[in-house]
């Protein structure tokens, strides 16, 4: 199995570039999973605690059962995701069955942060954009998406995003193999990693 990462500020196109490679090789070679689905479930708490802590710190993840669940998949196992409500702040009854392929794709804020999880990576990618158009993405994604005001939007950036990236997710840029400015726009840049890929599936695919 090849396994990348891709990492990226929140609204940088890290999805774009996921789903680029997923429509130009297929389901039945890539598989995704994002790391937004790895968020701790937080069902045990009362709402307005939920809505008060921190989602852009690396420990708002669940990166141990991620890791998990990556090495199952690599192993040939298929896993049961999570399916995160973002709207309530939790983790919600519902799983999705993601089997295994020959490549998956890893995305998220935080993937470059982990330690263990940058050591599964055969790739490791970052999607690198300009702040004003990943916030003003951020802006319509969590108000159409996700059912926030542009209030609470506001407050969130200023308060945990942009600190949050500042120290942990613009650092991470230095673990990456593949540096992607402007993300999904970038098509030269998605073309090479896709022809990456394909090199492998050729490689590895049985011989008649």
């Amino acid at each position: 199995m090849l396994i990348i990462g891709i990492a990226g500020g929140t609204g940088s196109g890290k999805t774009t570039v996921a789903r680029s490679i997923f429509e130009r090789l297929g389901c039945e070679n890539v598989n995704i999973i994002s790391q937004d689905a790895y968020y701790r479930d937080q069902s045990d708490l009362p709402p307005e605690t939920r809505a008060k802590q921190n989602y852009d710190h690396p420990d708002a993840f669940d990166n141990a059962l991620l890791y998990d669940h990556i090495l199952q998949l690599k192993n040939g196992r298929s896993i049961h995701m999570p399916v995160y409500d973002f709207s309530c702040h939790t983790r919600t009854a519902k799983t999705v069955l993601v089997p295994y392929r020959p490549v998956l794709v890893v995305e998220g804020i935080h993937v470059l942060v982990d330690e263990s999880l940058r050591r599964l990576f055969d790739i490791k990618v970052f999607v690198d954009t300009d702040p004003d158009v990943r916030v003003l993405r951020r802006i319509r994604r969590d108000i159409v998406d996700r059912g926030r005001t542009v209030e609470s939007v506001y407050e969130q950036y200023l308060s945990t995003v942009k600190p949050m990236h500042d120290a942990f997710v613009e650092p991470s840029k230095r673990y990456a193999d593949l540096i992607i400015p402007e993300g999904g726009e970038n098509e030269i840049a998605i073309s090479l990693l896709v022809s990456r890929i394909n090199d492998f599936l050729v490689q590895t695919a049985p011989r008649p």
